[in-house]
């Protein structure tokens, strides 16, 4: 059973700063209230760190495929 972190924006990313846009979009996100699941690590937390007061998170368990 790996981790997954399920990142969802619940608010926009319109007059933020440049690098928390960029953020967003480096995560897959592409619009409002779209969600997208990656493996939990390091490098993922930092980024949903710096954009934490921008979307949701959920921590999954599932079987890797």
């Amino acid at each position: 059973m790996a981790r997954y972190l399920r990142i969802t924006q619940k608010r926009s990313a319109i007059r933020r700063q440049e690098r928390q846009k960029r953020t967003i979009r480096a995560l897959g996100i592409h619009r409002l209230h779209e969600s997208v699941e990656h493996r939990d690590s390091p490098q993922i937390r930092g980024m949903v760190d710096s954009v934490r007061h921008l979307v949701e998170i959920e921590e999954l368990e599932k079987e890797d495929s």
